[in-house]
Parts: C-alpha cells; sequence; structure tokens
C-alpha cells in the first residue's frame, strides 16, 4: 500500500493506562509509549501516593535486539538440504548479512527498498538501502566483508517512513519517502563515496527538490535523462499521483518537466500510480519503437503511457484483470513483450490461492493481453519484482527471495528460493544485477542479506 492508505492505530496512551490503573486501586503502575524510536516504543513506570494523583512518569527504554552481523567468512554458507545457517532455501547461499543497526538505524529503524550503482572508475558496488530513518551505501567490493560507508538521514522536518525509495542516474541517487510529510526528493552525488575512509559518514543530500512533499517511488530511465515520481501526496504538484516529471539533464538539480496521469485509472479515478516502468521502447510493436513508455501498476489496472513529448504525454491503453485489488509493481523482459506485474491485494483478502503474478503479452500496445497468470505454491504477499535475462527476482514478504526461470514467459518455473522470514523478516525488495552476481536483498525488521543463485545462470541477450 502506500503513504494514502496507510493503517494505523496507535495503543493505549500512558495516560489512558494510568487512570484504568487509579480507578483499580494500583499504587504502582506501567503505561507502554508506543510513537517513540520508530514505534519500537517505551514503558513509562508511575507511583501514586494517594488520592489520584500520580508522580514519577519515567521512561524506559531497553536494548532494541536484531540478529548478529555474518561476515568475515572464507566461504559462502551453501544451501544443504533446504538450510542456509537456519534459513529454508533452495539454490541459494548466503553470502553475508548486515542487521539494521550496522546500517545506521536508530532504534526500532526497519529497512524497505534498495537499489544498486557500480562505480564507474573504480568498479566497486554499492547496495543503496532505504531505512524509516533515512539511506544508508555499502561497498559489496568484497562481498564477504561489506561496508557501511555512509548514513543519509532523512530530511529534517520530515516523519520517519515506512516507505523509501531511490533510483540512480549519472552517478547520483534520488530518494523519495511516502508519508513522510514534506520530504521531497534527496539527490546525492555517489561520487562523494570514493572519498571515504574509516568510519561511517553521515551526509547531508547535494540537492532538496520541494516541488512534491512525498511520494511512493520514483522512476528513472536510464537511456533519458528523466525521472518519473510517483504516487505523490502531502503537498507541491502530485500530478493526480500519477507521473510527476523531473528534468535530468543536469543531475545535481532536477526540474520539473510536466504531469501524466490518466484518470481512467486509479482507485479514485486521478491516475494514481503506485510504481511503474519507464524504457525507451524496442518491443514487437513497430507503431512504438524508439518512443519513451511508461508502463503503470495503477492500483486497479495497468496503465501504458507515451511519454517521449512531455508538453504532451499521451495516454495508449490501460488494462484491468481478473480478482484486481491492488495492482503493486512490474517489471519488462529484456525484450519488451511481457511485463510481469503484482497484486499486493490479492493474497490477504484471499481471491486467489498462492502468490499470483500477472503476465501481460505487449505485442500490441494499444491492446495489451493478459496472456497468462503465474500461480505460487506459497501464500505469500508479492511486493517487488526484477528481470534480468531469464530469470525474475522475485520478494515476496513473508515467503523470501523466490526465482524463477522465464524461459518460456508463459509459463514460469521456480529454480531457487531464500526465505528470510522465520525471525520476523520479510522480503521487501531484491537488487540482481551487479555484475559480481551477487543478489542483496532487505528483510524489513532485520537488515541486508547478500546472497548469490548457485542455481541456472541468467541468459542474458
Amino acid at each position: 500500500m502506500d503513504g494514502r492508505n496507510r493503517i494505523a492505530r496507535p495503543g493505549p496512551g500512558c495516560k489512558r493506562v494510568l487512570r484504568q490503573l487509579a480507578r483499580g486501586g494500583r499504587r504502582r503502575g506501567r503505561g507502554r509509549r508506543r510513537g517513540i524510536d520508530e514505534r519500537a516504543g517505551g514503558v513509562v513506570i508511575a507511583e501514586r501516593s494517594g488520592g489520584s494523583q500520580w508522580s514519577g512518569g519515567e521512561l524506559v527504554i531497553g536494548e532494541h535486539r536484531g540478529l548478529p552481523a555474518i561476515t568475515g567468512l572464507d566461504e559462502e554458507i551453501p544451501c544443504v538440504e533446504s538450510d542456509a545457517a537456519g534459513y529454508e532455501c533452495d539454490n541459494v547461499n548466503i553470502i553475508s548479512f548486515l542487521p539494521i543497526k550496522d546500517l545506521a538505524g536508530g532504534r526500532g529503524a526497519r529497512v524497505n527498498d534498495l537499489w544498486g550503482w557500480t562505480d564507474p572508475e573504480t568498479g566497486r558496488e554499492i547496495a543503496i538501502v532505504g531505512r524509516s530513518d533515512g539511506t544508508a551505501f555499502v561497498d559489496l567490493t568484497d562481498p564477504h566483508n561489506p561496508i557501511l560507508l555512509g548514513n543519509l538521514p532523512k530530511t529534517p522536518g520530515s516523519r520517519s517512513a515506512i516507505w523509501r525509495d531511490m533510483k540512480v542516474f549519472a552517478d547520483h541517487a534520488y530518494i523519495v519517502a511516502d508519508g513522510a510529510g514534506e520530504h521531497g526528493v534527496q539527490v546525492f552525488d555517489l561520487r562523494r563515496l570514493r572519498d571515504v575512509s574509516g568510519e561511517p559518514v553521515t551526509f547531508e543530500p547535494d540537492f532538496h527538490y520541494d516541488g512534491i512533499a512525498s511520494a511512493h517511488n520514483i522512476v528513472i530511465n536510464p537511456e533519458t535523462p528523466f525521472a518519473y515520481v510517483v504516487g505523490a501526496s502531502g503537498g507541491g504538484e502530485t500530478c493526480g499521483g500519477g507521473l510527476h516529471m523531473l528534468d535530468l539533464s543536469e543531475p545535481a538539480s532536477p526540474v520539473f518537466a510536466g504531469c501524466f496521469a490518466d484518470t481512467n485509472t486509479g482507485r479514485r479515478g486521478t491516475g494514481y500510480s503506485h510504481d511503474a516502468q519507464c524504457v525507451v521502447y524496442h518491443g514487437p510493436d513497430e507503431e512504438y519503437r524508439g518512443r519513451e513508455i511508461c508502463l503503470g501498476s495503477n492500483e486497479n489496472t495497468l496503465s501504458i503511457a507515451d511519454v517521449t513529448d512531455k508538453d504532451n504525454p499521451v495516454a495508449i491503453s490501460f488494462e484491468t484483470y481478473p480478482d484486481a485489488v491492488y495492482a503493486h509493481q512490474g517489471w519488462l523482459t529484456d525484450d519488451h513483450r511481457f511485463f510481469y506485474m503484482n497484486d499486493e491485494g490479492d493474497e490477504p483478502q484471499g481471491r486467489v490461492e498462492g502468490t499470483r503474478t500477472l503476465i501481460w503479452d505487449l505485442e500490441d500496445l494499444d491492446e495489451p493481453i493478459l496472456a497468462a497468470q503465474y500461480i505460487a505454491e506459497t501464500p505469500d504477499t508479492d511486493h517487488n519484482l526484477y528481470i534480468l535475462g531469464n530469470l525474475m527476482y522475485q520478494s515476496n514478504y513473508g515467503a523470501g527471495l523466490r526465482i524463477l526461470d522465464i524461459t518460456e514467459p508463459t509459463n514460469p518455473v521456480e529454480i531457487a528460493f531464500f526465505d528470510n522470514s522465520p525471525y520476523g523478516g520479510a522480503s521487501w525488495s531484491n537488487y540482481p544485477y551487479f555484475k559480481s552476481g551477487v543478489v542483496v536483498m532487505t528483510s524489513t525488521g532485520d537488515g541486508l542479506f547478500i546472497v548469490r543463485n548457485t542455481g541456472r545462470r541468467a541468459l542474458i541477450p
């Protein structure tokens, strides 16, 4: 879901708890405070000397424990008989793991989205890891010994956010947060990481774009100097929650380039897009080859638009599908023929029997066809998926990382998995594009896993 649809009910406040204790004649009591430290909470101890008057109110905060780090190993932890260090698996080895506290996360912080950057000069591979309270930069050049290079805190005055997203263009990271108030877009020059030695550095952004407040996601087409903020809310030009287009010709100072929203889509008919992928199209539909095309997961529909002309973006088509609840995210095959999309709501609402992936045939962009639906044996909610050659890497919350062979596009076959969920984590996202072959995955309540697919290698055209 997103910042507009967030459901949060605070626990009983301390005063209410203490009133209840007073009615019961208690002289000592404790009340919970859940809202502090990223909702990790604490306990207030108070004492009543007589009557109904309470005194004290000392806040007691315990240590927030997490899983221990896995680093410094000479070899990978292999998946043997479906087990790697206590995690259920198949054809996936553990290389290392960093808990949230080692990612500069404050007490109670959680991790969410992530992306990657390879330094074009040094070849160093860097994971950009979102947290509820900021962003961490982790050097994976030696994946057995990942190094935290630094931390970019959330925008001052903004709220901590379950949702933080980032993408990269021209050696710059662009970071948004949803349900965060006046966060805007943080712009960070990743080349600054070359200068880090010794202790991790706390950074400030190189630029803050304030044309939006909160946003669910940011989309970047690496072939053109444009970014697309989606799911904007809370202030600024929201573009109905559709595409808020940014010109990145000067990467360090993005400029507003226009809006696009297909009002035939979205729950409220505003064209709200939860996530999208924008590409210079080279698929089978000759009419649109060479055009910049965006495919949006728009809550209840797939939306396809031509955004080549930023002054006049055009809706090409939209299509819904059976048992739609909340179209969440998707990714194109390398040949742009198929688009794999997930729905975040169909599993928890019991609309499908297992984790469902929608497979769209885009031979004709004017008339996308739902060619097939892949139903996994697991019942868990799917969240983010990415495609590398003939392999699809899915982060499916409680089912962990799932790797599917899509050589036959309408008949995916699971070939590997790593289930990070036994200790309370859920796979939020993954990044499979490092040349070294390592895959990074965020586990929401745990931290960052660095793993390797030991099954079939991706066949990349």
